[in-house]
């Protein structure tokens, strides 16, 4: 494999943005990624501050990422961007994607995927016709427990599954912000930024995205309820959904930002007619699997257990009893991604693990997720053909 790092422009995650800061750990957690240019913000000296702030050269920093895919264009092959990555509201989501694909550049874009389901199936489009390499960072599923999971329900250890329950706990919009009082709150709830769901959107895609992960189901219809608590508010804060997949079993999904006091106790439980299994990000390095008439067994991260699965220990990186988290979690799709990436520009085929990372089909099922729990919370019928 080629010996260097891959070379990173970011777009969005200016002063004041918290996603960005966590794309940064996280691409160069590895060692395999270097940040070389960005277009920052919309605003030129913010852009130009974090720039400063990053310790970019002044050339490298742009005011928007037109004028970054522009110039990076006109360098040689071997200084400008491999791939950028896009950090920004969920309105800003489907432009820059679809000109860094067609300007040549590969792309990791935080979830979700755009703000339209019509958006995300002309992305996808866009994708195929390029052939340039895609990563959504749903978060959850790079946590080396969650993929263990993944793979003991693949081999059939809990049998056929039966029932799936995912919940996302979250209390930080427990009251009413003034805009210039939070930024995050103020863009997350507004529908011309956020797009037609709130709570759903932000928070009800990385559960739904876990549930078909671990469970390998794929949601077939949805029924929900969505609630908006706060006076004022014009999308959703929380709700609940009931699930079937298509292979009949059935699931709840609750996602929540009025859950006072919660932080992001993302959870998952699956059963089986043989066994069950239980992962919360609380305790992130534990799998509990339960059998019927015998003593729980709890699985534990470590990138030396003999007992995990090749995909868990690929994505672990300390020895058992050492914690991993969100920030590891995350870095372990830039890590899939890069290694990817890497083997496709030097014509080498990358190992399956490596290829284990969200992308463009969970990106159009995740749009369709959200207009669809919308359409369902609305309607009178309640029950929708989940359909994309």
């Amino acid at each position: 494999m080629n010996h260097r790092k891959l070379r990173m422009g970011m777009i969005g995650g200016g002063p004041g943005s918290f996603i960005g800061a966590v794309h940064r750990i996280a691409a160069n957690m590895d060692g395999q990624i270097e940040l070389v240019a960005g277009a920052f913000s919309s605003q030129p000296e913010k852009s130009e501050q974090a720039g400063k702030e990053l310790y970019l050269h002044s050339n490298r920093v742009y005011q928007s990422y037109d004028e970054m895919y522009e110039k990076e264009k006109q360098l040689p092959e071997g200084e400008r961007i491999d791939f950028v990555s896009i950090v920004t509201p969920n309105h800003v989501h489907f432009d820059p994607a679809i000109k860094a694909l067609k300007n040549g550049f590969h792309v990791v874009l935080d979830k979700p995927m755009t703000l339209t389901l019509d958006e995300a199936k002309e992305l996808e489009k866009v994708i195929q016709e390029t052939g340039m390499l895609f990563c959504l960072t749903h978060t959850y599923t790079g946590y080396p427990m969650v993929k263990e999971a993944k793979q003991l329900v693949a081999n059939g250890t809990l049998g056929n599954i039966r029932k799936v329950y995912v919940e996302y706990p979250q209390g930080w919009l427990w009251k009413s912000f003034a805009d210039d009082e939070n930024k995050q709150a103020a863009w997350r709830t507004d529908p011309k930024k956020s797009g037609v769901a709130g709570c759903m959107g932000d928070i009800g895609t990385h559960a739904m995205n876990l549930a078909e992960y671990v469970s390998g189901l794929k949601l077939d219809k949805l029924c929900a309820d969505l609630n908006t608590t706060i006076d004022g508010r014009s999308l959703d804060d929380d709700g609940t959904v009931l699930l079937k997949f298509d292979n009949g079993a059935s699931g709840v999904l609750m996602a929540s930002q009025v859950a006072t006091g919660a932080e992001n106790n993302l959870k998952i439980r699956v059963y089986g007619d043989k066994a069950g299994l239980e992962w919360q990000q609380d305790d992130a390095n534990s799998l509990i699997v339960r059998h019927p008439e015998q003593p729980d067994q709890i699985y534990r991260a470590g990138a030396n257990i003999p007992y995990l699965s090749s995909y868990a220990l690929a994505n672990a990186r300390t020895p058992a009893g050492h914690p991993e988290g969100y920030l590891e979690a995350f870095a372990n799709h830039y890590n899939n991604f890069a290694k990817t990436l890497l083997a496709k520009l030097t014509g080498q085929t990358p190992e399956k693990e490596w290829l284990d990372f969200p992308g463009t089909e969970d990106g159009v099922r995740g749009m369709a997720f959200i207009e669809q729990v919308v359409k369902s919370g609305k309607s009178e019928q309640k029950w929708t053909k989940f359909e994309i």
